[in-house]
């Protein structure tokens, strides 16, 4: 099961994240909430220890990428990549499962009788 990829710009940006913050992994999560229904949540994990049961590890030089046990379903087949413009910088998630999203890409709502 391949749950989610990185690109090369976002292996970047975790390890640069990872490194900077003195961390073992950049978090992400869902959580209910936005005017989509369910937030990403990012966050940060300090030691290997901290890192739940279940969790789908996406490992990059110099840092990680942690998937939390709850969301793990909801990012099968999802690609993230990390831009960067004048404007600001962010990473963009490419969920394949998502049935809706908000303008602003935090926000997404999933087909819950889609997934397995």
């Amino acid at each position: 099961m391949t749950t989610c990829t990185l690109s090369e710009q976002a292996k970047k940006q975790v390890t640069k994240l990872c490194q900077d913050h003195s961390i073992y992994a950049v978090s992400l999560n869902l959580k209910g909430g936005g005017c989509a229904g369910f937030e990403y949540d990012w966050g940060m994990i300090k030691e290997p220890s901290d890192v739940e049961y279940g969790s789908y590890i996406l490992k990059s030089i110099g840092g990680n990428l942690i998937i939390g046990p709850q969301a793990v379903e909801f990012f099968e087949g999802t690609e993230i990549d990390y831009k960067q413009s004048i404007v600001g910088s962010s990473f963009e998630i490419k969920n394949p499962n998502a049935q809706s999203a908000c303008g602003c890409g935090v926000s997404v709502n999933f087909d819950m009788d889609s997934l397995s």
